[in-house]
């Protein structure tokens, strides 16, 4: 696990760093829109740029040095911050330059991203496939701590830019323990086969294995409605407090704090115990269920006192949810395929969330938000439980995303592998 923990540390350092120039960034697009499809597009492009990405990357991971690959996404994400910095320090940054680096950064990111993802059961033993995604699962949720935090103190004192350089600084740590630690590299596996059927592989090997297409399916709609919620959850903070800052950074620290939490208590628990598919696939399905179940009770909240316990308890959720999925993955498909096979995963995904993502502002700005506002059948039925304030029509939608997400977990279980 040694190699794994430094590499693992130089991440999340660097998504720290990320993170607060993301809320920075969102701080920024709100005072100068206060649009939901604003900042929905912002997850749209990024999403956007991933979808053809990954179509090839499966291949190019399976093909090329994973840690040279690594290493490209870390520079061009790097790139990307100098590029914001310098538009605002030209004050030239406008909001559609935000889409395009975004969409730029997100294919090298995705590349990077399933690198690294493969390299994992290269560094572990498969006993420790499921502490080690549970520690990733941390890198996301340690940074949803400590980012918020730093950045609504920082910004005011040292603005966008100041962000920005603290973010470069991150990117130097990550590449530090990319470039100095070694990772090893599968044998490329020969292939006879045309580009376009290497290109469909990862969607076939999962198809022909019923556990691996029940757990494509039923990951595909569960993040479907995640991200359609996901995409209007910072718009409905800041709506229904006046765009407070602190308000949003608390419940992102919340978020954290709830990640870190469920993936330390997931990584004691496993230990070295190895569970069957069974048990990943319905502890999978119950994180589920949480989740579902604590974003409606967040969405019907109006107040931090509401949000705050509500986003901890949805957090616990996540790290079991993506642990045990990386896991299945993990043990079923071997390592000179998984490049192809998780590419064909994250490729679906990835579609969804765009669709998401693109269909959330929309919905919110131009249907639900009107309707909580001037239709009196449509307000009289919610207002009771979401008000009629601006904001009423977003949490209306995220909580209609919340009880699919339960509905989800709750359906999928009849079709649980039976070992």
């Amino acid at each position: 696990m040694r190699k794994f923990i430094v590499i693992w540390f130089g991440q999340l350092i660097s998504t720290t760093g990320s993170y607060m120039t993301e809320f920075a960034l969102i701080l920024w697009a709100w005072n100068l829109t206060s649009s939901t499809t604003a900042l929905a597009l912002v997850g749209f492009f990024s999403q956007l740029s991933r979808i053809p990405v990954t179509l090839f990357a499966g291949v190019v991971v399976d093909r090329y040095n994973r840690k040279r690959l690594m290493l490209l996404g870390d520079t061009v994400a790097a790139l990307s911050t100098i590029a914001i910095g310098i538009l605002y320090l030209t004050n030239s940054l406008q909001i559609w330059h935000i889409y395009l680096v975004t969409s730029i950064n997100g294919g090298f990111s995705q590349i990077q991203q399933l690198a690294y993802q493969t390299s994992v059961s290269l560094i572990v033993s498969s006993a420790q496939y499921t502490r080690a995604n549970s520690m990733n699962s941390a890198v996301h949720y340690g940074s949803s701590i400590v980012a918020p935090a730093f950045a609504g103190f920082l910004y005011p004192l040292i603005q966008l830019p100041g962000i920005l350089l603290l973010d470069l600084i991150t990117f130097s740590v990550a590449t530090a323990t990319i470039l100095f630690t070694r990772i090893p590299q599968p044998e490329s596996a020969t292939s006879l086969e045309s580009i376009a059927s290497q290109l469909t592989f990862g969607f076939r090997h999962i198809w022909r294995q019923p556990q691996l297409k029940v757990l494509l399916l039923t990951s595909a709609l569960f993040w479907f409605a995640h991200d359609l919620g996901g995409a209007v959850y910072e718009p409905m903070i800041l709506a229904r407090t006046n765009g407070n800052a602190q308000v949003l950074a608390s419940t992102a620290t919340a978020a954290g704090v709830g990640g870190v939490i469920g993936a330390i208590s997931l990584s004691a628990l496993s230990g070295s115990k190895q569970s069957g598919s069974k048990q990943r696939f319905r502890g999978m399905l119950l994180g589920f269920m949480g989740a579902g179940l604590s974003k409606a009770i967040f969405g019907l909240g109006r107040s931090p006192q509401v949000w705050l316990p509500a986003q901890f308890c949805s957090s616990l959720n996540f790290p079991l949810i993506s642990s045990s999925k990386q896991a299945i993955l993990m043990e079923a498909v071997a390592p000179e395929l998984q490049g192809k096979v998780f590419a064909a995963d994250e490729l679906l995904i990835r579609l969804v969330s765009a669709i998401a993502a693109l269909m959330a502002g929309p919905l919110a700005d131009l249907v639900l938000e009107p309707a909580m506002q001037s239709n009196p059948i449509f307000a009289q039925i919610l207002a009771p439980a979401f008000g009629s304030q601006t904001g009423a029509g977003i949490a209306v939608l995220y909580v209609l995303c919340a009880i699919a997400m339960l509905l989800i977990g709750i359906a999928a279980r009849t079709l649980m592998p039976k070992t």
